[in-house]
């Protein structure tokens, strides 16, 4: 009876799913190379105005890292026609809102505005890729944010470091070896210089993706893009010739120590395929098997029957040239870190040696429907995978058929995956502890 009822709840998923409606969008290009998505939703008056750029922390300079983020803050400083410290003022003042973000491969800037401000979206996004001021001033006043921000997010943050530590101890080529915050020594050491170049480089329509979502008029939009867009000169391509990384093949073990922590934690680290791999989706769903939820493997092992955990969850870390998959646990009472590796393993060792059950898969399409739905389940979520799609994976169309990977995906293609990249030859072991009084 409970398979009955388990069957009937897969399929009234899989109705929903196919119910669905598809996101519908319209792309085309620029004369000046610039990529534009235009997705319209009357249903609220609300409109986004984003742009993504292809430039993240593995675009600096080894020497100057921390650039990619430090441009997140510095391309709110002003422009020749919005004064600087105006850009914010200027957004509230209208009913909206804006952000950025920055990872290791994109930077992202977007407004939400009530619609009848689509053309200021516009107009002030065309003026920070047009227009930028970049001085001494500007990068002085956010030089101290950033370093507010590290402080912050990173230096007084308990585990703060550990992403860091893994990143420097799994790669040693490409520059995902860095931090995305990068070195506040080296930027304190750039030159007004070197940030001029990095933003004629990289900051141009050839290297960017609009993308306007909401409540518009397509033609009319269109027309404005045209106008504030178009007229920007196209930029040199940038050229990416990225090192690659060998494959581990030996056990590797670092230690790295932090202040902010009392209680220790063990990291297991595996250097896997860039996000548009397919073997990527799979180990997706090997990270939701093992710790997708309180009623997943691994919490429900060690946290809820053994008790030796506070904590443990494994994940997949998947970008565009690379992933980390990792799995982490925060031991409880007097357990060894060593013994909680060795538990987590064992339940590595039993996906790689016998089937997950059928109750389990189903379990595992369901959380990947229902992930599936949710994430366009907002305007600014459709607006940013529409340009995440475009950006590192190369097809927009994912927005819609995204999906249909993950129900591919088969038992056994789970178990061989697990088989190839979760091997302990094939890893970084961390272990991440308190700091010791130096007195």
């Amino acid at each position: 009876m409970k398979k009955n009822l388990f069957a009937l709840a897969s399929l009234a998923m899989v109705g929903l799913l196919s119910n669905a409606q598809q996101v519908e969008f319209e792309e085309y290009d620029l004369d000046n190379g610039m990529h534009v998505i235009l997705h319209q939703d009357n249903t609220a008056p609300v409109v986004i105005t984003s742009v993504m750029y292809h430039v993240g922390a593995k675009d600096e300079n080894p020497e100057r890292t921390g650039f990619a983020h430090f441009f997140e803050h510095l391309l709110f400083e002003g422009t020749e026609n919005i004064k600087r410290g105006e850009w914010f003022n200027i957004v509230t003042a209208n009913g909206g809102s804006n952000n950025a973000n920055t990872t290791d491969d994109r930077t992202y800037y977007y407004e939400i505005f009530p619609s009848n401000s689509v053309e200021l979206g516009l107009w002030m996004e065309s003026e920070r890729l047009m227009h930028p001021i970049i001085n001494q001033i500007g990068v002085d006043t956010q030089n101290e944010v950033v370093k507010e921000e590290k402080r912050l997010r990173v230096d007084n943050q308990p585990y703060g470091r550990f992403l860091a530590e893994v990143k420097k101890n799994l790669f040693f080529k490409h520059p995902y070896r860095w931090a995305t915050i990068g070195s506040m020594e080296h930027l304190d050491a750039a030159t007004l210089e070197e940030f001029q170049a990095f933003n004629k480089k990289f900051y141009v329509p050839n290297n960017a993706v609009l993308v306007v979502a909401g409540d518009i008029d397509k033609p009319s939009v269109k027309k404005m893009i045209k106008e504030y867009f178009g007229p920007i000169p196209r930029g040199a391509e940038v050229v990416r010739g990225l090192p690659r990384e060998e494959p581990i093949t030996e056990a590797l073990e670092a230690t790295a120590y932090d202040p902010n922590i009392q209680i220790p934690a063990i990291f297991a680290a595996y250097r896997t395929p860039s996000q548009k791999s397919r073997d990527s989706y799979v180990l997706n769903m090997i990270s939701s098997y093992l710790s997708g939820g309180k009623s997943a493997v691994l919490y429900k092992k060690l946290v809820d029957e053994q008790k030796q955990a506070l904590q443990v969850q494994a994940v997949n870390l998947s970008q565009e040239d690379y992933g980390i998959y990792a799995m982490f646990a925060l031991p409880l009472g007097e357990t060894d870190l060593d013994t909680l590796l060795a538990e987590m393993d064992e339940e590595i060792v039993k996906v790689q040696s016998e089937l997950i059950s059928e109750r389990d898969y189903q379990k595992l399409q369901n959380q990947f429907e229902n992930r599936f739905v949710n994430s366009n389940s907002s305007i600014a979520g459709i607006a940013h995978s529409l340009a995440d799609y475009y950006m590192l994976y190369g097809d927009v169309n994912l927005i819609n058929n995204e999906i249909e990977i993950y129900r591919s995906i088969t038992r056994e293609e789970i178990q061989t995956i697990a088989k190839q990249y979760l091997n302990p030859n094939q890893r970084l072991v961390l272990k991440y502890l308190p700091q010791k009084d130096e007195n």
